[in-house]
């Protein structure tokens, strides 16, 4: 119908595709040239491109018995060689024909499920995305020097608790981009108000309010100045600990579970000012006044439950 090659679908986005790849470079050229002017788009290469032509790198959880433990949501799995070489070219359409316009923007390389040390990452990206991200996406290709996304969220059902847990964990262990499936956005409801469940995954308005709170958090800290920290908490009772620092001037400490607990702190000589902040609501439920630091600092925190932030602050006086 279209008079392009007839082949098979797994060849799609491979370089052997035949007359295939001509069209795809011509549209990849015309839309990067179309979306030249706006400032709000990246470029991803290709949505699970280990959907099509996956490689098994991995499993979360080894000790699942078969089938199970080799079938999704257990495996992790990468895009094979023709897939990595298809997406290069890809890449470089987009850099090649941003060569000679105005404006520059981020390429985008969708690398795998829930969490890898990336072994390799095509030239010319700058994003690194990751879907159903655990914490370790981000804490093991810190040391990349790119900005690591959690780009796809669900099945953990629609609790807004368990995706705003998701995003704390991720960007407060060196996350640079966290974003969702959203179901609350429907046919009918283009506003993003649909609460029914119709999806393996969750999202509302409450959702997207509470994700903002996470947003102000992390812009009121110098985050160019800041980097994961495993060294500060020294326990954290029955809570994970997710810490940012900018070592001896501010702290951003995100506890993930349920508490009060008792924090165990390892922070510089001086005095800190504190701020404990509910995450749901973003309402500041304690003030914190350290005035003689110097090696372990024990904190109480307040009673919460599916997490606690904790923003702390070195006085300059």
């Amino acid at each position: 119908m279209n008079q392009t090659s007839a082949i098979e679908w797994k060849k799609v986005n491979t370089l052997g595709n035949g007359n295939i790849l001509g069209y795809q470079e011509r549209y990849t050229r015309k839309l990067v040239r179309e979306v030249n002017g706006f400032d709000n788009v990246i470029f991803e290469l290709q949505n699970e491109p280990f959907a099509d032509r996956p490689v098994l790198e991995g499993v979360v959880n080894p000790y699942l018995f078969p089938p199970t433990r080799n079938q999704f949501p257990n495996t992790i799995e990468t895009a094979d060689e023709q897939s990595l070489a298809w997406q290069a070219r890809v890449a470089e359409w987009i850099t090649s024909e941003e060569a000679s316009l105005r404006n520059k923007h981020l390429v985008a390389q969708n690398y795998c499920d829930f969490g890898l040390p990336v072994s390799r990452l095509i030239s010319g990206v700058d994003v690194v995305n990751f879907h159903y991200a655990y914490p370790e996406a981000a804490t093991a290709n810190y040391g990349l020097g790119k900005a690591l996304a959690y780009d796809e969220t669900g099945f953990l059902g629609q609790d807004d608790a368990a995706y705003r847990r998701e995003a704390w964990n991720f960007m407060l262990s060196g996350g640079g981009a966290f974003d969702g499936l959203d179901y609350s956005f429907s046919v009918g409801h283009e506003d993003g108000s649909d609460t029914a469940p119709n999806g393996p995954g969750g999202g509302s308005p409450a959702f997207r309010r509470q994700l903002g709170i996470l947003s102000k958090f992390l812009q009121s800290l110098p985050l160019g100045e800041m980097a994961p920290d495993y060294r500060t908490v020294k326990h954290a009772g029955a809570a994970y600990a997710r810490v940012l620092s900018a070592t001896g001037k501010v702290y951003g400490i995100y506890l993930d579970g349920g508490g009060p607990v008792e924090l165990v702190l390892d922070l510089p000589a001086g005095a800190y000012s504190g701020e404990w902040i509910d995450t749901e609501s973003g309402e500041i439920v304690k003030m914190e006044t350290i005035q003689d630091a110097g090696g372990e600092k024990l904190l109480q925190s307040p009673v919460f439950r599916n997490g606690i932030a904790l923003r702390l602050i070195r006085s300059t006086r």
